[in-house]
């Protein structure tokens, strides 16, 4: 396997990153299975200018894909990170991701953050009504049977560090967690 600058790939690979995303969420009701939609947010995330991401090839196949939004002076945002469905549980995203904190870091970030949608039933939280005590329903979250990114984020070190109750709609949350990619606790 090979991982190599998104911005690099042809246009026939920004295809197939666009397959990827639809074809790795299709258990997700709200991501990208309408027509264009994945293709449309390949196209936006390579036109917009605080983007950056990484794509992972074996031999002259797409498997998998990362990046980033650099939101902050010291903090970007992953989205997204994908892997083909045939091609989960091999470690692509573990290098996916290990490539785009060693870049981070090389460009002095200190936190990097996403937001994990439950919107199919991935997690214990789906379809609860979470207020008014969201703050203590944090401690409570975990994967169900279903299963849910948050496990792959929690094995990365990733710590959950909130929680958005309803914004996919009602019982739909979005878990929101980060890293700290430096052990001080001096600011760059």
């Amino acid at each position: 396997m090979e991982i190599v600058d998104f911005g690099t790939l042809a246009a026939s690979r920004r295809a197939d990153a666009a397959a990827i995303l639809r074809d790795a969420l299709a258990h997700v009701p709200s991501a990208y299975n309408g027509p264009g939609e994945a293709e449309a947010e390949v196209a936006l995330r390579c036109a917009e200018e605080g983007w950056l991401g990484h794509a992972a090839l074996e031999g002259e196949r797409l498997v998998g894909w990362i990046g980033a939004i650099r939101t902050y002076s010291h903090g970007w945002e992953i989205h997204p990170l994908v892997v083909a469905p045939d091609c989960q549980r091999r470690g692509i995203g573990s290098a996916l991701m290990a490539a785009l904190e060693a870049r981070a870091r090389s460009e002095g970030v200190l936190t990097l953050f996403l937001g994990s949608d439950d919107d199919y039933g991935g997690t214990n939280l789906f379809g609860r009504n979470l207020w008014p005590d969201v703050v203590n329903h944090v401690a409570t979250i975990e994967a169900t049977a279903r299963g849910h990114a948050l496990t792959f984020y929690r094995r990365h070190g990733y710590k959950i560090v909130g929680l958005l109750p309803d914004v996919n709609g009602a019982g739909r949350p979005d878990i929101m967690l980060a890293k700290r990619l430096t052990t001080s606790r001096s600011s760059a």
